[in-house]
């Protein structure tokens, strides 16, 4: 396949993903021949991310689970959180956050990571501390997992990073006030759907933790060539799962002792409404 071809098929695939996500718009089936590769997932990552528009104010970062990681060379993915998706909790009055009714809905209880010092641009490996020096603040979240694809995790992480990592918006919750010293990635994490719970974990179970994630991402984006911008949120990642859920749902997540933060789900309207 031909440059030229690549780049007219990303660019397709690209701007099937950002109407159909305008346009509140399910698709049946993945919109061109499946990226086979993390580059050229993040190559029409990249196309739809110019033809979304919208200030990037986060990224979610994604595990890749066995043996799919081993294939794909890479634990993690990550994809682009924008303007106008991220809510900050009202205390008291859950936030409303929009799922994909004819396409994938997913909530997932995580812990929220706040750039505070950008990256050098030239540094292209991080240790673990270095990466937890650039974060100024750690929040409870939740995120919004959704796409107009509803097959899309059934599909491999490479179609899941093409459609700006299957992400559709962040609930902010409380500061983690001490969070160096604390060990917050062992604390106890559920999340209840409709008043049921769906699942209990701890960060601690992922790779080197929510920093890890944050590492992982500074790399990446160095990789691509993007820089990472002060107070930009990283969600480091599904503590207790992947959780399907429909519009009128309720989203409870509780992390250690003291922290509890909810939304309500609703179906997601078309920008021209």
């Amino acid at each position: 396949m031909s440059e030229t071809t690549v780049r007219d098929e990303s660019r397709h695939i690209a701007e099937a993903f950002v109407s159909a996500r305008r346009a509140a718009r399910g698709l049946e089936s993945y919109p061109g021949a499946i990226p086979t590769s993390l580059d050229q997932a993040y190559r029409i990552q990249d196309e739809a991310i110019a033809l979304d528009g919208r200030d990037i104010l986060g990224w979610k970062v994604g595990r890749i689970m066995p043996p799919l990681a081993g294939q794909y060379g890479a634990n993690r993915l990550a994809g682009p959180i924008f303007d106008g998706t991220i809510f900050f909790d009202a205390q008291g009055k859950p936030v409303s956050m929009a799922v994909f009714d004819a396409g994938f809905g997913a909530a997932e209880a995580e812990y929220l990571l706040r750039v505070g010092t950008a990256p050098d641009p030239a540094q292209t490996s991080f240790t673990l501390d270095e990466a937890a020096a650039l974060i100024d603040a750690v929040h409870v979240g939740i995120e919004i997992a959704s796409s107009p694809l509803g097959a899309i995790n059934d599909l491999g992480p490479a179609v899941t990073i093409s459609d700006f990592g299957n992400n559709n918006g962040l609930v902010v919750g409380a500061a983690i006030p001490d969070w160096r010293s604390l060990d917050f990635a062992a604390w106890p994490v559920r999340l209840m759907i409709d008043g049921v719970e769906a699942g209990e974990a701890s960060a601690d179970a992922m790779p080197d933790g929510p920093i890890g994630a944050a590492r992982f991402l500074f790399e990446l984006l160095a990789e691509r060539g993007i820089q990472a911008k002060p107070g930009q949120w990283i969600s480091s990642g599904a503590v207790t799962g992947v959780h399907r859920v429909v519009p009128g749902a309720r989203v409870e997540t509780f992390f250690g002792s003291d922290h509890r933060l909810e939304c309500l789900i609703s179906a997601a309207t078309s920008d021209r409404e």
